[in-house]
Formats: C-alpha cells, structure tokens, sequence
C-alpha cells in the first residue's frame, strides 16, 4: 500500500539533470498498486489520488490531461490536441486519436506570400497557427467510454489548482520565463502569465481564475462546455478578432476518432503504439524491424558498429515517415509495405556496414523506398489497465496566445503541416505532398505513445515530448530494456542521438558518444551535431525493476522519470 525507492544503486552511468554531472542512476520508483509518472510533479499527485480513491487509469489520465493544463502550461493543454494508446486489463488494445485539425477556411497555400515563398512566423505565432483544439473531445470520450468515475470528480483537482493557484518552484519559473517576450505583447496571456508585466518568481502563487471558469463548464456540461457556449464564443471571437479562421462550425464538427493501433513485434516482445495520422508507430515498428537482425546485446550498447546499425536504420524509416504518411482521412498510408518485415529486410540489405548513407541519395523512388513542445504521461493501474498519453501545444506555449476570457493557449499545430514541400518546419522536417494543409486535415505528427507488451499483458508503458525525437527516444528506452538488459530508469537516463533523414546529420546529447567511438563513425562518414536534450520521458515497467528480473517484494510497478527536466515526478502507492 506504499511506494518506496528500493535499496541499491544502478550500474549504468547517466545524464542527471541537464547533463552537468555523471551519476549512477537512482532506483526506479517502486510500487505495489498502480504507478503514475507526467512531466510534473502536481499532476502525478493528481493521478495517484484518483487511483487510491478507486478511478481505474482512464480515470486517472484524464484527471492528469486537466491537471497539466493548469501547473503546466508550456504543454499542458485544453487548447491543444494529442493521442492515447491504451491496453485495457481484458487484452483490449485502442488508440484514440484528438489530434487538432485544420479549420475548414485553411488552405494549402495559407502561409506563402505572393511569390510562393513561407512568410516567415506565420505557421507559428498567432491566432493564424492554431488548429482546432481536440484535448477536451479527447479526454471526454475517453472517460465516457473507459473510465468508471464521474466528470466532476476526476475535473475537480484541475479546478482547485486553477482557483486557488499553486506555489512555483524554480523549475516552474524557467519554463515560464521562455516565453516572456511573447506573453507581453499577448494582453490576454500576459494577464495571467506575467506580473504588471514582469515574469512570476519561484515561491509565488500562479491563479488562473479564467481557466478554472472553463474548467467548470467542461465539468457540468462535458464536451459541450468547451465546443459549444461560452467558451466557444470566447475561443471563435478571440480568432476572429486577431487575424485567425477558427469559425464555430470547426467547433461543431470537432469529433475524437478511435482507431486500431498499429501493431509488431521485435524479438518476441508486441510493440503496440500510434497510426496514423501519427506517424510515431509506424516508424517505430520499421526501425525496429530493420534492427531485430542485428545482433545489438553481442555488439554492446552505444559501439560503434551498434551506433552505426540504428543512425542508419533512423534515416531510412525517416524518409519513409516524411514522404508517405498523413491524416488517414486524406492519404493512402502504404501501412502493409512499411510494417512488413521483408521490407526491413531490403532496406537492410542497402545498409553498408562501415559506410554511412548519404540521405538525398535516399529519397521516394529510389528502391527499396518506393511508390519541444508535447508532454507525455505513463499510467497503470491496479488491476492491470495501462494508459499512454501524448499531447501537445505543438511548440513550447503553442502559438503563445491565450482566447481572451477563457485562460486557454492555444496550439501552432498548423505548422505540423507541410507549409512548403521542400521547406523544413520548426522541427527541420522536410515532408511531402500526403502532409500538405486541407480543410478538416489533421497534421502528421510524431507523437508515440507506447506499450510493449509480452506473452499479451503489458509490460512497459511508455512516451516522451520532443518533436521529431520522440520516435527515436521512444525506440532507444525499448532498445535499452529489451537488448541491453538496463533497469526502467538505467533505460530512461542513458544518453540519446537522433537522425531524421534530413537535415543530413545525427544529432547527439552530451556522453553519448566516446570521442574514440564518435571518430570511428566520422571516419564512416557519419555527421554529428551536439545537441541538447528535447525529450523528458515518462515509462513504467511491469513486474520487476527490469525485464527478465525479479520484483522487488510485494511491489509490482515500477516508474522512471527523466532526470532531463526536473519538474517530473513518478509515484505509485
């Protein structure tokens, strides 16, 4: 009936905070009856209290989806949109899908001036940049069709904190901190965010009254508290009024989609993640397929030969991901072809073992390619239902614009669309004509939420922000517990690189490479830029600290959180 650290020490090196020190990794987080871990540490209270009073982790996500749209507001969101993957305690596996949408006025070429070139800021920054907001569809039709607890009951927290406000700590502060500039010249965002125009400090009290007033409309009418009425009104008026095309009619016709995850396995363990118009589970499945033939545990974690077997397998899948997929909706996914293990196998055989591929000779048509900011959180609960939820603003603060009246900020999901094919996106995605801007569309996103299963019950729960790097954040914490046999937080903390396709560069955290291991790969041809770190993962591991392991005394769950941004919290009971 307690969570507790166990005893002891990790054996693996890892990044603490910010990658200023190295450090073994603590314990995972240890407990008997259910486990939460979210990108704050309010929030994971949140989810846990809603678990000891009997909510399953439905219950418990959506009470943490509100909580973080008010203690975490660089991500955290109602005015934003996201995935939920979820494994029920039955075997039933579902995806549901609030992705944001473009308004029906958007057009292909909203963001080009007359000689067809991007205006600059125009996908990012303002009321123009926002797609219509999927969150509140989303948890709702989550709660009503998987939760077993009233709305009011799991809303309830998320009102408190809005109304009676939390204390920030220092961590709160930087966040917030970020988009001071942009708050000043939004009055309605600089009404709460900032103090006569100053930002907050750590130790004072952050109250959202606005946003505890939309809080309560969600929580008596559902859905039609935030689509409909007041807060409506307040979120097409505040469009209207400053240059934007969100109408009600895109409020009326918003509705969450659920849709089959997609599925595969690698070595044995089922990867169970996000379709489309994610593109998270799919390029997941296609670099672990090409990857399950290497032989990874003999070559050891983060060898040359290792490195060299996932950068490539990453710039593969990665041209796959930026030219085929898109809003099912809208686009034919080749789902079969870039899923199918034969394919993996023809990709690996163009994969020279001491030569890097150079990415603009790796492009649609060329065989075998033919034809941050998000937040995630993990939840199990007792009986066995596991939840992963990624959803976002698109960039830190989304278009850094409140809906004057209603305390919402609202996304710059647009810019997830190809604005230009050919241009990159804040992201430094080059994409293709299945992700270009249509009215109704949803944007291809990266977002992964994760659940790996083994002999059918699940096993690890797992997601993280970060744009682009999530896919392949996600991919090195299932490397990391699968065939390098770390614990949940070992799997966590242990450095990361990244490689999209293009730019053509594997972008690298500090200590992920030895000076020695990194000239062998330059000498290879592999391009490195340093790089900080975009991702704060939040994953459970069921059973035992470590897959193949033994549990701990009575407890069953076991969560990690990143130590790369220190507001997180994972904590069971």
């Amino acid at each position: 009936m307690r969570a507790r650290f166990f005893a002891g020490l990790s054996l693996v090196a890892s990044i603490i905070l910010h990658g200023s020190v190295w450090a073994a990794s603590p314990a995972p987080v240890a407990a008997e009856n259910g486990m939460v871990v979210t990108a704050h540490h309010l929030a994971t209270q949140v989810g846990v209290d809603v678990l000891k009073a009997g909510g399953n982790a439905v219950d418990a996500g959506v009470a943490v989806g509100y909580a973080l749209a008010v203690v975490y507001p660089v991500a955290g969101n109602l005015g934003g949109g996201g995935f939920m993957t979820l494994m029920l305690a039955d075997g039933r596996k579902t995806f549901l899908d609030f992705r944001e949408k473009a308004p029906l006025a958007a057009s292909a070429d909203m963001y080009l001036d007359r000689d067809g070139e991007v205006v600059p800021g125009a996908s990012t920054d303002g009321h123009l940049a926002v797609g219509v907001p999927g969150t509140v569809s989303g948890l709702q039709y989550a709660l009503q069709k998987y939760g077993t607890l009233p709305r009011g009951k799991v809303i309830a927290p998320a009102i408190r904190l809005a109304q009676r406000g939390f204390v920030l700590g220092q961590s709160d502060v930087g966040m917030l901190g970020m988009a001071t500039q942009a708050f000043r010249k939004d009055a309605p965002s600089a009404a709460i965010f900032l103090q006569r125009g100053q930002p907050y400090q750590a130790g004072q009290r952050l109250v959202q009254k606005d946003l505890a007033r939309t809080l309560r409309q969600i929580s008596q009418h559902g859905s039609a508290g935030f689509y409909q009425g007041p807060v409506a009104r307040a979120l097409v008026s505040s469009s209207q009024a400053n240059g934007g095309i969100l109408a009600q009619a895109d409020l009326d016709q918003y509705r969450t989609r659920e849709l089959a995850p997609v599925e595969c396995s690698y070595r044995g363990y089922g990867i169970v993640s996000a379709p489309p118009p994610s593109s998270g589970g799919v390029t997941l499945c296609e670099m672990l397929n090409i990857l399950e033939a290497y032989p990874l545990p003999e070559l050891g974690f983060h060898s040359a030969q290792a490195v060299h077997y996932q950068i490539e397998a990453m710039r593969h899948a990665y041209v796959d991901r930026n030219s085929y997929l898109g809003d099912p909706d809208f686009v034919d996914n080749p789902l079969s072809r870039l899923l199918d293990k034969g394919y993996a196998a023809q990709i690996r055989s163009k994969i020279v073992k001491d030569k890097a591929g150079i990415s603009m000779q790796i492009k649609p048509g060329v065989a075998p390619h033919e034809g941050d900011n998000t937040t995630h959180y993990s939840i199990v609960d007792r009986w066995g239902n596991a939840v992963s939820v990624t959803y976002t603003l698109n960039g830190a603060f989304g278009a850094k614009v409140t809906a004057a009246g209603t305390g919402v900020l609202l996304n710059n999901e647009m810019d997830d669309f190809t604005v230009k094919v050919g241009v990159p996106n804040s992201y430094g995605l080059v994409q293709g004509e299945a992700n270009v801007i249509a009215p109704g569309k949803r944007p291809l996103s990266s977002m992964s939420p994760t659940i790996v299963t083994q002999d059918g019950k699940p096993l690890l729960v797992v997601g993280t922000p970060g744009g682009s790097r999530i896919i392949t954040a996600v991919m090195h914490v299932i490397l990391n517990v699968i065939d390098y046999g770390m614990d949940i937080q070992e799997a966590v903390d242990a450095p990361r690189f990244h490689q999209q396709w293009l730019p053509d560069t594997t972008f690298v955290e500090r200590y992920a490479l030895s000076p020695d291991t990194r000239a062998v790969l330059e000498s290879w041809g592999q391009n490195f830029r340093d790089s900080g770190y975009a991702n704060h993962v939040t994953a459970i591991l069921i059973g035992a600290p470590k897959s193949g392991g033994e549990a701990v005394g009575n407890d069953r769950y076991y969560g990690a959180n990143d130590p790369r941004h220190n507001t997180g919290l994972a904590m069971g009971y």
